[in-house]
């Protein structure tokens, strides 16, 4: 049942490449509509599955919908806002996307409760119902923008969706089995070989490649573009972390452990709109590097030996750390666009979707291994869970800290500002 979950990683990994040449040749607004759809269809036929290996299946092609309709709703409302209102805009669209993987337990928890598991999926439909009629009268059409006559490239299409399809399974398997095995190595070789093939490739194709690496080129977005796979790295693995600290720890509930996280999506709920405003205002290294240290500060009583005593602190440290997160994205996001002229929107949302998923991937894997190496090591040396623990949010501290490196290189005012 790990697939349930890692089968759509693995679909988004492979289908996010696509988001810019697909834009390019059918128009954003129509490819968006289409992965909604298709997001809508896998939904109703999850909630419906027979099987283990049904669920599979389709999550994997839900998972093709997603990973298509978070790049390109960014890069249609990136295109239509322009550089001066991008950091605003996104500070709005961040929030719910802030709040979604923090509410998620809480939400499952009681779905689970009240109507059983097929309602994560069904739940879905109504709510992409309604964004699909909202949408088509809603969104402006690009077709200004399109390229009828843009064909893929077979090549990149062989080389870059399979090396990171390749890269992400074998990251996953390596967090779940630790010690590589000889599966695990030649997984992720030929992920690595696969991937240098398309770098090679994508510098010498004279057709539009599915993930421009022209676009490193520029100082600006190469730096966002780090930033972006440490925050994915340092995001995506405290989230597997902080659910897992309450429940063995603290011993809560599924649910009770979702309720835990409420400060901390209360507190990217309050910041992350005025942070997109601040962003535009004073550009984006100010508001960024005070979001990633508020991070760290609200990481930090969970990686002390003594934990985190009674539920007042972790639910201020929470708090905290929601606010840094909440900063955080926002200009981010916005470095990565302000950037790159519109026309490479897309191009720029895909690379960036790769680089968080990716850096996702990474990060888990990473802190998984050492997870269970502490656990397995804390019988031998009459230790406890929670010094296990400790140990383990001390990476997530580093891989937090190490964030400030690139952005402290971010421009420091806004664009369009002296």
């Amino acid at each position: 049942m790990q697939w349930v979950s890692a089968g759509y990683l693995l679909a988004v990994a492979f289908v996010a490449p696509l988001s810019g040449w697909l834009q390019t040749r059918y128009g954003g607004k129509r490819v968006w509509l289409a992965s909604v759809a298709l997001f809508l269809t896998a939904s109703a036929l999850s909630g419906l599955a027979w099987s283990g290996t049904s669920l599979i299946a389709f999550r994997l092609l839900q998972g093709v919908g997603g990973g298509l309709m978070q790049p390109v709703g960014q890069s249609l409302a990136a295109r239509h806002a322009g550089p001066q209102r991008i950091g605003r805009l996104v500070g709005i669209i961040t929030v719910p996307v802030s709040l979604a993987p923090i509410l998620g337990p809480v939400l499952g928890g009681a779905l689970l409760q009240g109507a059983g598991w097929r309602w994560l999926f069904l739940v879905n439909v109504p709510v992409a119902l309604l964004a699909l009629a909202l949408a088509a009268r809603i969104v402006p059409c690009d077709t200004g923008t399109r390229d009828t006559s843009a064909r893929p490239d077979g090549i990149g299409l062989a080389l870059l969706p399979t090396g990171l399809a390749a890269l992400v399974y074998g990251l996953a398997q390596y967090g779940q089995d630790p010690g590589p095995g000889p599966a695990q190595g030649v997984t992720l070789t030929a992920g690595a070989v696969l991937l240098a093939g398309y770098a090679a490739h994508a510098l010498r194709t004279r057709r539009t490649p599915l993930l421009d690496l022209r676009l490193f080129a520029g100082r600006g977005f190469t730096l966002a573009a780090i930033n972006t796979f440490l925050l994915g790295a340092a995001l995506y693995s405290s989230m597997m972390l902080l659910p897992l600290y309450f429940t063995q720890v603290k011993g809560a509930s599924a649910l009770q452990a979702g309720l835990m996280l409420a400060p901390q999506a209360l507190g990217s709920a309050l910041i992350t709109p005025l942070a997109g405003r601040l962003t535009d205002r004073h550009g984006p290294r100010t508001v960024v590097l005070a979001g990633i240290t508020l991070t760290v500060l609200g990481t930090l009583p969970f990686a002390l030996d003594g934990g985190t005593p009674g539920q007042l602190l972790p639910a201020a440290a929470l708090f905290v750390r929601g606010v840094g997160l909440g900063a955080v994205l926002p200009p981010n996001v916005a470095a990565t666009y302000t950037c790159v002229d519109r026309s490479r929107a897309p191009a720029a949302t895909s690379a960036r979707t790769v680089l968080n998923r990716v850096g996702g991937s990474v990060g888990t894997a990473l802190l998984a291994t050492l997870l269970h190496s502490a656990l397995a090591g804390t019988a031998a040396h009459g230790a406890t869970a929670e010094s296990a623990y400790a140990h383990t949010f001390r990476w997530a501290l580093a891989l937090g800290a190490l964030t400030l490196l690139p952005a402290a290189r971010y421009p420091r005012r806004a664009p369009g500002k002296d």
